[in-house]
């Protein structure tokens, strides 16, 4: 499955919007610092998630984004679609003849498309920071 460097910064986004804890608009500078994501592009990648109802903006000195929804509600799925059209990372054209390989390749894509759809920006938050902490050094001596 390929994924497009836009779709990939759109989820990461999000990600850095889930994590951030309070009501408090984050600036487009932190995401883009933390995210290493080109500032310019991550505007117009903002833009395009506050008009699909993913994001809001919040203007003036203590301005930035925030999520529209909890990340209990957001799967990696809609933002795929959101922002890659309604079949994200399919490189195999469906309009050649059917092959040997067709039906298995459909069955790929309906076992990736029911993951991403079943995956909350809640769910990758929580396992993240289970995996970080599971690594959490022990000084104690």
């Amino acid at each position: 499955m390929h994924i497009s460097v836009k779709s990939e910064y759109a989820l990461q986004a999000i990600f850095d919007l889930a994590s951030q804890t309070g009501e408090q608009p984050v600036r487009i500078a932190g995401i883009a610092r933390r995210q290493k994501i080109p500032q310019k592009f991550l505007e117009l990648i903002l833009a395009g998630l506050k008009q699909a109802g993913f994001v809001e903006s919040r203007r003036g000195a203590e301005g930035g984004y925030l999520l529209a929804r909890a990340p209990e509600s957001i799967t990696v799925g809609e933002v795929l679609r959101s922002v890659e059209g309604p079949e994200p990372g399919k490189t195999r054209g469906r309009r050649k003849p059917e092959t040997p390989f067709t039906a298995m390749w459909r069955q790929v894509d309906d076992a990736i498309s029911s993951t991403v759809d079943q995956t909350t920006f809640a769910d990758l938050l929580r396992a993240w920071k289970e995996k970080q902490e599971k690594y959490v050094l022990n000084w104690e001596i």
